[in-house]
């Protein structure tokens, strides 16, 4: 393993964490030089997740420093390798928290890249090569193709860019487990933030009947009259959750923060089911009466593979769903995450990085 290899031969300005206070400051470093199956993408926006903000900090132990955070990437292609079919100079593209994997395996050649279990990240991964991969807060990133998405021309790049993870991160469970073609079915979603906010927009327009379940009874408004939702449960009001008790087909789990799963499993119709695609720090509860008694099923879910997340984006190009987002500066990056941690933003950060704001 290396930071870089003798490939690494172009040169490009960025912006990293260095330790774990998380505070990110400018950095140049080297990409590779663009191989024969690459795009070279200028990025234009870079979204923040969540995960950006665990990196930084080494929260979860496991951070290569320096770190160049960013998986919600944007952007326009510079230059293609000779073995690249389908992609353009001038292409409207986009590269999410894939950038590797063995290609080899029974899901990679089922279009389930995210579970072969050699995958590697957009950054803080190892790349085939030995080095250690760098992503979306920087000019220009180098990608293999098949790990590159097509962005509808109707979908502005900033409001586009959280679709690459977040979007992706609620699509997947909710085709998987057939909700994108159950309209009328009853969808509860935890956690009214940049995951759960796009997962009411997939759930609207697929004609779902969209509860949120939040333990911020000041967002009820927003949900309602912003988003669209059909439903509001405070989760800390125990008379809501005792009255919607058995009413949802389908919950979402998107919150980050710990708790208990016993309750919201109450919420679902006997054999309905629960996926969780938040990622909390510490282990989650869960009783076992609200499981066996309901015939409920737990589920984890993460990201989605290429030809699913070139899927997503087409559909929101079809529909016109995009993020609601809050664009910065890159020298706003650090308030931005401050914010983030403090679940201070509606409902997405994204980085301007090209410096123009420009609406591609």
């Amino acid at each position: 393993m290396a930071q870089t290899t003798p490939n690494h031969t172009q040169t490009v300005s960025g912006w990293a964490a260095h330790d774990s206070s998380g505070k990110i400051t400018p950095y140049v470093f080297k990409r590779r030089a663009n191989g024969v199956n690459d795009l070279t993408i200028e990025i234009f926006y870079c979204g923040i997740c969540h995960t950006d903000l665990h990196y930084a900090r080494n929260d979860w132990g496991i951070t290569m420093y320096p770190v160049v955070p960013g998986h919600e990437i944007t952007g326009v292609i510079t230059k293609i390798g000779s073995n690249v079919r389908g992609f353009k100079v001038g292409d409207r593209v986009g590269v999410g928290c894939l950038a590797a994997s063995c290609l080899e395996c029974e899901f990679c050649k089922s279009s389930q890249e995210n579970y072969c279990d050699q995958t590697q990240f957009t950054y803080n991964g190892i790349f085939w090569d030995g080095s250690i991969t760098y992503g979306g807060y920087s000019k220009f990133l180098v990608a293999d193709h098949r790990y590159v998405v097509h962005i509808p021309d109707n979908l502005p790049l900033d409001a586009a860019a959280p679709l690459l993870c977040a979007g992706i991160t609620v699509y997947s469970p909710m085709k998987d487990n057939k909700m994108l073609e159950s309209p009328g079915k009853k969808l509860g979603i935890i956690g009214l933030g940049g995951l759960g906010h796009i997962a009411v927009k997939f759930g609207k327009a697929f004609g779902l009947h969209v509860t949120i379940i939040s333990t911020s009874p000041s967002k009820e408004k927003e949900a309602k009259q912003r988003l669209g939702a059909d439903d509001f449960i405070v989760s800390t009001h125990p008379k809501q959750m005792e009255a919607k008790k058995r009413t949802l087909d389908f919950i979402l789990d998107t919150a980050s923060a710990n708790h208990s799963l016993g309750n919201y499993l109450e919420l679902l119709k006997v054999n309905g089911t629960l996926v969780v695609v938040g990622a909390p720090d510490k282990p989650m509860e869960l009783p076992s009466f609200p499981l066996i008694f309901g015939k409920r099923t737990i589920k984890g879910s993460i990201l989605g593979g290429m030809k699913g997340t070139q899927e997503m984006m087409d559909v929101c190009g079809q529909r016109n769903i995009k993020s609601d987002i809050e664009v910065v500066k890159t020298d706003q990056i650090n308030q931005a995450l401050d914010r983030l941690s403090r679940n201070d933003v509606r409902y997405r950060f994204v980085i301007d990085i090209a410096g123009k704001s420009a609406k591609m």
